[in-house]
């Protein structure tokens, strides 16, 4: 019984390395910017900047897919540039979010009426976060991923309590 508590699944070094993994995931997002139109100039470029500063939130820009745990789409997604989203979230290592950025890529904005227009970058990839405007401004693209670090929580906490109730 003594052995089972060191090294079992019931021990206190596995919950709180898991509880470490966790907090780590929750506050290092490294997302990959998909900006396709002024929704990454004006909300994404200015959150990235010295005023907004997303690094203090320990959210940092990745240029590949394979090292980027989030992915914003910022911008007007058409028919041809679906498939691409699609290709680099695919490229993406689990865990991955998807945050749609302003009213293009949420809904398709003002250019919903045009037919290569996709309505809502949700029809190509899963999105967990959206962010409204447009533009959106720096604060909703911060704000968005303090919202992005709540839900992995609660994915976090939903997990650790299906583990108990299996138990």
């Amino acid at each position: 019984m003594a052995l089972d508590r060191i090294t079992g699944e019931h021990s206190v070094a596995f919950i709180r390395s898991e509880q470490l993994f966790d907090w780590a995931r929750r506050n290092s997002l490294w997302y990959l910017a998909f900006g396709i139109a002024c929704c990454a100039i004006e909300g994404l470029m200015s959150a990235s900047g010295p005023r907004f500063d997303f690094d203090r939130m320990g959210v940092f820009f990745r240029a590949s897919p394979r090292q980027a745990d989030v992915m914003i789409v910022a911008g007007t997604v058409n028919k041809k540039m679906a498939e691409t989203v699609r290709l680099l979230y695919d490229q993406m290592p689990e865990p991955k979010w998807v945050v749609a950025m302003g009213a293009c890529a949420s809904t398709g904005g003002p250019f919903r009426e045009y037919p290569n227009v996709v309505l809502g970058v949700d029809k190509v990839v899963p999105v967990d976060v959206y962010i409204p405007g447009c533009p959106p401004r720096p604060e909703s693209v911060q704000y968005g991923f303090i919202q992005l670090q709540e839900k992995i929580k609660r994915q976090t906490e939903e997990r650790r309590a299906a583990r108990h109730d299996r138990r």
